[in-house]
């Protein structure tokens, strides 16, 4: 980016103004349980993109994707600093806590089920999935915050929608048994909040 240091700064405060409420929610998705820490490391990303501010991509998508690399970037150093190998873990969602009712049975089931399936994916299948379900990147976007080509991204996601219906079917056959009289069920159609519709 060229320009005056005022349009520099007009720049950045529109990224910040933009990007800051995703970039908060991208962290704490990333750290351990409760989030904790999550403003430290924007704060620190925001300092990171303010330093390179010349590097800041016009577009305010192509801004955010840009940003989303600076604190994946900062949560590795994190994770390495605080030696957890859940750093980068991605939380499933806000998951309402209220009494399951018998209505609410199969969602409850099928929660358990997907975060079980979903715990069992590395964490490169988890941040390749999260990237485009939870940030809701495009594989160039996501490509840029993981510093590989959008067809490369789409490689791993592809992969990455593979091994989580995998770790589905696994998880159903686990929990209800398979034979003739029980066959694994899709499960597909009762995930939520996250579906695998909204995954692929």
């Amino acid at each position: 980016m060229n320009g005056t240091t005022q349009d520099r700064l007009a720049a950045y405060t529109s990224a910040y103004a933009a990007g800051y409420d995703d970039l908060l929610r991208y962290v704490q998705r990333r750290l351990h349980p409760d989030g904790a820490g999550a403003e430290d490391v924007v704060a620190e990303a925001m300092t990171i993109a303010w330093r390179r501010v010349e590097d800041l991509p016009s577009g305010l998508d192509d801004a955010r994707a840009w940003l989303f690399g600076i604190a994946r970037n900062c949560l590795l150093n994190d994770a390495r600093s605080r030696r957890r190998r859940d750093a980068l873990g991605v939380r499933l969602a806000d998951v309402d806590s209220a009494t399951v009712t018998p209505d609410g049975a199969d969602a409850a089931i099928s929660r358990v089920d997907l975060a079980r399936a979903w715990s069992r994916l590395s964490d490169v299948e988890q941040e390749v999935l999260a990237l485009a379900v939870f940030e809701g990147l495009d594989s160039r976007r996501a490509g840029q915050v993981l510093g590989v080509s959008a067809a490369a991204y789409r490689v791993r996601l592809s992969r990455a929608r593979a091994a989580l219906r995998q770790g589905l079917t696994s998880t159903d056959v686990e929990a209800h048994g398979a034979g003739p009289d029980r066959r694994p069920q899709p499960m597909t159609s009762r995930l939520r909040p996250v579906s695998l519709e909204e995954i692929s």
